[in-house]
């Protein structure tokens, strides 16, 4: 069964994780990308040296927007990246695809260098620069954002990196010499600048590997969520009693007056501590500082996030796959509709999960899994043998369903991955497949509900009952919930 690099390209996993790369997944993209911080406090010197290099390309930016870029050539010349989707990581709906930084991001992040980047090359109150600042200044500017814009910024390293291992581990027959396109920058010449490697190389392209000690998971160390979740304490920390005051006085005018007996909703406080970030870009300075003196904090918090995602989607998957589904049925059916395969893989499922302590799979640290979008990579995982097309749907018109899958245009089936937990969960079962099913021209529909304990099922046993598709067979509950040993059952 083949789901990871090790598996497709006949490396030892031990090898692999000698050598410190990650083992990825090469039928979907795992939610993981490279944490700049990470590479700034390592004591690694090539690490620092990819830091190094990240900021001395920020100050060729901040030095043509302070001169004035316009010119939208200019801006995709120098901010336009495509996502780097031969590393495997990140958060695209589908196998290994992404939207990488357009136009959108170019124009917003080359107007705000002069002001985001103000002190660069000049810092007094941190020790450096950061690329995440962006991403604190500008709303809308996320992980993914700043994921994107890093992997560019250090592909040449990381391609040098898979050369390097694929040359030593990996049969020739599986390699090809391929020029890549935008490897590094020529600062001469002003333009990003392609390189030949030999490269790991699979479906028609190449693969990259990263190492494991520069990952991390739903956020980067400096994030937008902690400092407008820390931002009082942040401010009381300011030396400057007068730029404090300034600062909170500011920030109570723009808090709009709640009414009698009620306060500010929390969309109103963070609007307002965005407005006063902008005003006081200093702010930024004092909780990069504070994230500075605490680098540990951050490589230890990564590797934790790390090893989750090797625990969830290697080692828990493997078991599911070489020990539960290979004995089973699953990887033998052959009906002749899509709709038959797919309700019927979901029942073998439900049967490993429910019976033959499948259920272990959903459990990290003896806690569930509580993100549907964990549980859709799951099943896409596992299904990678089937004869069909088996892909998360791209928006047809209405929203993207979870999976659909199909033989041909007139037999394909949509199947909504739920769990019981989710509180919109009733609206969902209500409309929304439904909606999918017109855009998507098919009747065949498949609703799969993951629950935890008896309160969930109890929940969602009402919601059916309630709107009457309670005995509906493509309607699938499945009990994830820890199970009692045989030996402990009485």
């Amino acid at each position: 069964m083949k789901i990871y690099f090790t598996d497709f390209f006949n490396v030892d996993p031990l090898v692999l994780e000698e050598y410190g790369a990650f083992n990825i997944s090469l039928i979907n993209d795992l939610p993981l990308f490279i944490d700049p911080f990470l590479l700034f406090g390592s004591k690694k010197d090539e690490y620092q040296g990819l830091h190094n290099g990240i900021i001395e390309y920020l100050t060729f930016l901040k030095s043509k927007a302070e001169a004035g870029v316009s010119n939208i050539s200019q801006i995709k010349s120098w901010y336009l990246f495509s996502e780097v989707k031969q590393n495997w990581f990140g958060y695209s709906m589908v196998g290994n695809g992404g939207s990488g930084l357009g136009e959108k991001f170019g124009r917003a992040m080359s107007s705000t260098m002069h002001i985001v980047f103000d002190d660069l090359g000049k810092e007094r109150i941190t020790q450096s620069s950061h690329l995440e600042k962006v991403g604190l200044f500008e709303i809308g500017v996320g992980k993914d954002n700043i994921s994107d814009f890093t992997t560019n910024l250090t592909k040449e390293y990381l391609l040098e990196y898979t050369e390097k291992f694929a040359l030593e581990h990996i049969d020739e027959s599986l390699l090809k010499k391929i020029n890549v396109d935008k490897v590094y920058f020529d600062y001469r010449l002003e333009r990003w600048m392609p390189k030949e490697y030999t490269l790991p190389y699979l479906f028609k392209d190449f693969v990259i590997l990263t190492p494991k000690d520069i990952l991390t998971k739903d956020d980067n160390w400096i994030n937008a969520n902690d400092l407008r979740g820390d931002f009082i304490s942040i401010c009381n920390a300011i030396p400057n009693d007068q730029l404090r005051h300034e600062i909170f006085n500011y920030f109570q005018h723009k808090l709009p007056r709640p009414p009698k007996n009620k306060q500010n909703s929390q969309k109103e406080i963070s609007l307002a501590v965005h407005e006063t970030i902008k005003q006081f870009p200093e702010i930024i300075k004092y909780y990069i500082q504070k994230k500075e003196e605490n680098k540990e904090g951050a490589k230890n918090i990564s590797q934790q996030r790390v090893e989750e995602i090797e625990t969830i989607f290697i080692f828990q998957i493997t078991q599911l796959v070489e020990k539960l589904l290979s004995d089973s049925e699953f990887y033998k059916i052959r009906p002749d509709t899509s709709y038959e395969e797919a309700l019927k893989r979901v029942e073998y499922l439900k049967d490993i999960i429910e019976n033959k302590d499948g259920y272990r799979l959903f459990y990290i640290d003896q806690k569930p899994i509580k993100r549907e979008e964990d549980l859709q990579i799951i099943y896409r995982l596992t299904w990678f043998a089937s004869n069909y097309d088996v892909n998360r749907e791209v928006n047809n018109g209405r929203g993207p369903v979870d999976y659909a899958v199909s033989k041909g245009a007139k037999n394909k089936t949509l199947i909504e991955f739920k769990l019981a937990s989710n509180s919109k969960l009733k609206q969902n079962l209500e409309k929304q497949v439904e909606i999918y099913e017109k855009a998507n021209n098919t009747q065949n529909s498949i609703k799969v509900i993951l629950y935890f304990d008896s309160g969930e099922f109890e929940k969602v046993s009402k919601i059916l009952k309630e709107l009457k598709i309670d005995d509906k067979p493509n309607i699938v509950l499945i009990d994830a919930g820890r199970k009692i040993s045989a030996s402990n059952a009485k």
